[in-house]
Formats: structure tokens, C-alpha cells, sequence
């Protein structure tokens, strides 16, 4: 039986672990800080991170921080489209190393359309979707159409999932958890206090899938307390800040390792 472009993203992120570290997925926004820029920005976090999720730009985002509404805000304003970032991840040359996720809100994914989604995104090179504001309840429909084309659909849980729920979003998820280390939106530093970490280790004990945590995650301490408790974290508002800085994103991600 061959792989499917979602096999990838949990191979990534346990290749990492075979190396003794935490894998680092590594989040941008599409169209920032330039369209004509991305390409470079998407091949230098690729080299550097294990897991690269793209931001799919929205008006109207419920999870998204200060930091990464600025970005998307920037891409929507410079002329970013769904269909502008499909065309761009599927002329790539050379592929990014990493493998890719999109993380979009339903509304452009509906505009773009059910029915060709899927088959643009695996020719596009991406693994999987993450959708925060599609319940799982409501999930039926992306699920099947994203399984046409072998692509990973994450689901996101967080402090407060009930213990059932827990096991079950768990169970669904293709990929990795997106174990949330907070309520609220992205952006805000974490301490990481011990219940986040026992809270990891519970997600990790009912998880087929590796867990990585995100919102907050902004310094090799942080990694570093997470390690042993998760298989990998996102860094997005703090990446997103390197390239609005237009710093080197490669280094600073290199910089998060323990």
C-alpha cells in the first residue's frame, strides 16, 4: 500500500523524535510579507523546520492573534488568493523539503470549491488541512473529500475538551493533535506551567497520532520545557514577526532547538 501525502506530516514529526528533539512546525502566512517574496520566505522556513503550515489569509479570523491578523491583512491587501498560492506551491522548484499544511478557516475553502479542492491541493504539494472553525460534528463532507486525495484533515483540541470529546477528536485526527496550550487566540507568550504539561501528557496517552502544541510557543525555553510531554510544537506569531522583521526565518527556527 503506498503512502499518502498525509503519512508524511506524522513521519516528519516522528523523525524529529528519532533525533531526541521535538519536531518544529513552522507557520507563515501565504502572500507575506510580499507575494513576490513567499516563495523565497516558504523555502528558507522549509529548510529549517520539520512541519510547514501556510496560512490561508482571512477577513474575518476567530483564532488568529494580533501578529498574524497584521500579516494576513498585508497578503489580502497585496493581492493573495487561494488560487494564487495553489499556483505558486505547484511551480516550486525545488520542492520544499518539509511537507505542507494549509491552514484556512472554511469560508475560502468553500469559495474555492469542494469538488476541486482536494485534487488542487495534492498537485500543489500539501499533506492536510487544519480548519479551526469547522466543527467536527460538521466535518462529514471535508473529511471525504479530502481522503480522495490521501490529504490529512488535523483536528485542534484544548484545556477544556471534556475527556470524551478528547479521545474522539483524537482518534479522527490525521497528521497530529494541535494540542492549543491555551483559550484564547494565538500570539501571547506561554509560560508553560505544569498543568499545560500534564495536559499534554494527556492528550499524548489517548493519540494514535504525535501531538504537537501551539499558541504561544515563542523561545528554545519553552520547546525545551515541552520536550518529553509533546512530539512537536508550532511557532507562528513569532515567525511571522521574523519575516514582518525580515529577519532570517532559517536561523531563528534553527535557534528554537534544544
Amino acid at each position: 500500500m503506498s503512502a499518502k501525502p498525509r503519512d508524511t506530516i506524522s513521519a516528519a514529526i516522528r523523525q524529529a523524535a528519532a533525533q531526541g528533539r521535538p519536531a518544529v512546525v513552522g507557520f507563515m502566512t501565504g502572500g507575506f510579507p510580499d507575494l513576490a517574496g513567499f516563495g523565497r520566505s516558504l523555502a528558507a522556513i522549509a529548510s529549517a523546520a520539520d512541519v510547514v503550515e501556510i496560512g490561508v489569509p482571512f477577513t474575518d479570523p476567530m483564532a488568529d492573534g494580533m501578529t498574524i491578523q497584521r500579516a494576513s491583512h498585508a497578503a489580502l491587501a497585496g493581492g493573495f488568493t487561494l488560487p494564487w498560492l495553489l499556483g505558486e506551491l505547484r511551480q516550486m522548484q525545488p520542492r520544499p523539503p518539509a511537507p505542507l499544511l494549509l491552514m484556512s478557516y472554511l469560508n475560502p475553502l468553500l469559495a474555492f470549491g469542494l469538488d476541486r479542492l482536494p485534487a488542487a491541493a495534492a498537485q500543489a504539494g500539501v499533506a492536510g488541512f487544519i480548519i479551526p472553525d469547522l466543527p467536527y460534528e460538521e466535518s462529514a463532507e471535508m473529511r471525504a473529500a479530502l481522503d480522495r486525495e490521501g490529504l490529512a484533515l488535523v483536528q485542534m483540541v484544548t484545556p477544556v475538551t471534556p475527556p470524551g470529546r478528547l479521545e474522539m477528536l483524537c482518534a479522527a485526527s490525521q497528521g497530529f493533535v494541535y494540542a492549543v496550550t491555551m483559550t484564547g487566540t494565538t500570539g501571547r507568550s506561554v509560560a508553560v506551567p505544569d498543568d499545560v504539561l500534564a495536559y499534554m501528557d494527556r492528550v499524548r496517552a489517548v493519540s494514535p497520532v504525535p501531538v504537537c502544541a501551539g499558541f504561544g510557543i515563542r523561545g528554545p525555553e519553552q520547546v525545551a520545557r515541552m520536550q518529553g510531554h509533546v512530539d512537536g510544537v508550532v511557532v507562528g506569531s513569532a515567525l511571522v514577526e521574523v519575516l514582518e522583521r525580515r529577519e532570517d526565518p532559517a536561523a531563528f527556527l534553527r535557534s528554537l532547538r534544544p
